[in-house]
């Protein structure tokens, strides 16, 4: 029994997962030491084995499946619709210092996004940590919000320059996509890439005129943003964000956006807008555009959800909806299978062409933990400006989102496998749906 246990590990790159094949049935356990097996050549630490063994106790595949969809995911294009790439841990040495220091609340938090953002580029031990979790995960490409929730230019300059920073320091290792093809070639070579996307549309906010305020979107195109919010829950010049309860759609302004973006070739993204801004907005574009993390509404009402007249709306564009791994907007438990219960939903009623995942959750380095703790308390702000989030009773737990963690994405495929779908729907799903609305999108 355990000679074909190991033989059944070995064959199947089964991600370091403890199996107990008995009486047709899978039981789920730790690892031993000696049976751990890598998957793409990652190493399972804690942190990534305890989330993997979560998410296998709530999905229990079978042998067949679980092995199947390990290989059909390492040898498939993997594009997460939008989320973020593995971050580093804080130097909490550094920041206990700035804050010994006087440094102001803005300056500690762009330290600290600096530091998880940038930090694996010169420092060894996280720059391992960073590439593991790219391995553990199987992700080829991830759409990585790199704009912070704005429309003013010097804000959304700042992440800009930071993934760009890393994709020109470490372009072995990660680069920038600007054309799909890229992103196929990069899976060839065992890269991975970026394909930036800004949390809002840039403008100068001068309001002299129309096409002054819509001169930034070219800007940040040549800088290689290729997807852009519309809104991000509140109201702006563009349209209504999702939090606001009017709901009043898309502004004249807003729909000279949208033709801009569709003829530059960037991807218009309504994930924070309001249900009529979206479906406005669908209407209006000429080229494929998104929900690139968000779910259905039909499965669970919430703010951030699309009812199905949207989610026909962004298909007939040609788009897709990209499924997060977000508990609170999921509805059920909260955890794995009711996001697999999302993307169901809108496969079996639209096509599996018109949803993707868009897991909108960060791996963080294990060293988090002991680096937070060498950082002194400080004063704390006033809710940001844009979480404008409506209050309810749900409780998140560990579980939850340990059994969505971003290095789970091979169990993501796994899920679809043991629903029935086929490699090719599954491969739709998982990177070739948001590889055709790029190509869509590309005027070049």
């Amino acid at each position: 029994m355990k000679n074909d246990r190991r033989r059944f590990l070995k064959n199947s790159g089964a991600l370091g997962i403890s199996l107990m094949i008995g009486s047709g049935e899978a039981l789920y356990g730790r690892s031993n030491p000696d049976e751990s097996v890598v998957f793409n050549e990652a190493i399972l630490n804690e942190k990534i084995q305890r989330n993997r063994d979560i998410a296998l106790r709530i999905l229990k595949p079978s042998k067949k499946d679980l092995e199947h969809g390990l290989e059909l995911h390492k040898n498939s294009v993997v594009f997460d619709t939008y989320g973020f790439m593995p971050r580093s841990a804080y130097d909490g040495d550094l920041i206990a210092s700035a804050i010994e220091g006087g440094a102001s609340e803005l300056e500690l938090k762009d330290l600290k996004e600096d530091q998880s953002m940038t930090r694996f580029v010169h420092d060894q031990h996280e720059k391992e940590e960073f590439e593991n979790a790219w391995k553990a995960s199987g992700v080829t490409a991830v759409f990585q919000n790199a704009g912070e929730e704005s429309n003013t230019v010097k804000v959304l300059l700042k992440r800009l320059a930071r993934f760009t920073y890393v994709t020109d320091m470490i372009p072995n290792l990660v680069g920038k996509a600007i054309h799909p093809d890229q992103v196929v070639e990069a899976k060839k070579e065992g890269r991975h890439m970026l394909y930036f996307s800004g949390n809002g549309v840039p403008m100068p906010l001068d309001m002299v005129s129309v096409e002054e305020e819509l001169r930034y979107i070219k800007v940040f195109y040549e800088l290689g943003i290729r997807m852009m919010h519309l809104t991000y829950n509140r109201r702006n010049l563009i349209g209504d964000g999702c939090g606001e309860k009017t709901d009043a759609g898309l502004s004249d302004f807003g729909r000279t956006v949208v033709k801009e973006m569709n003829r530059l070739g960037v991807v218009v993204d309504i994930s924070h807008s309001g249900w009529e801004t979206s479906l406005e907005a669908a209407k209006l574009s000429q080229k494929p555009m998104v929900a690139s993390h968000s779910t259905a509404t039909a499965v669970k009402e919430h703010i951030r959800s699309k009812p199905d007249k949207v989610i026909k709306a962004i298909a007939d564009t040609g788009g897709y909806v990209g499924i997060c791994c977000i508990p609170r907007f999921l509805g059920g438990i909260g955890n794995i299978k009711d996001m697999m219960r999302h993307i169901d939903y809108i496969a079996q009623k639209f096509g599996a062409e018109y949803v993707g995942i868009g897991t909108d959750v960060a791996y963080t380095s294990s060293n988090s933990g002991q680096e937070n703790q060498k950082i002194p308390g400080y004063r704390t702000s006033r809710t940001r400006w844009e979480a404008l989030w409506p209050d309810d009773s749900f409780e998140e737990t560990s579980e939850m989102r340990d059994s969505m963690a971003w290095t789970n994405w091979p169990l993501f495929t796994v899920g679809l496998v043991q629903m029935g779908y086929s490699d090719e729907d599954i491969q739709k799903i998982i990177g070739g749906n948001a590889l055709r609305v790029l190509k869509g999108n590309s005027i070049s």
